[in-house]
């Protein structure tokens, strides 16, 4: 990713109530999932619940990134609705 593109998503981070919403609900779930995989054995319920924080993640960065997509097509509807 270019430093502008970077940039970019930045701003559109800073802008956006429902894309920080959902960053930090990723970031959340990255938790979870770091203190799961930090166990040397996980159990089979642990293995389940790893599986599905995945998917959960995975889910939330697609809608993450259609959500970015969406915005950077409309950015003057999106700048109005920041205002």
């Amino acid at each position: 990713m270019s430093l502008e593109t970077g940039q970019v998503r930045q701003n559109l981070f800073a802008q956006d109530e429902n894309l920080r919403q959902l960053a930090a609900r990723h970031h959340a779930l990255e938790d979870q999932l770091s203190r799961l995989q930090q166990q040397r054995f996980l159990t089979s319920e642990e293995e389940a619940e790893e599986h599905r924080l995945k998917k959960l993640k995975l889910q939330l960065k697609d809608e993450m990134e259609q959500h970015l997509r969406h915005l950077r097509m409309a950015p003057s509807s999106a700048a109005m609705h920041m205002a």
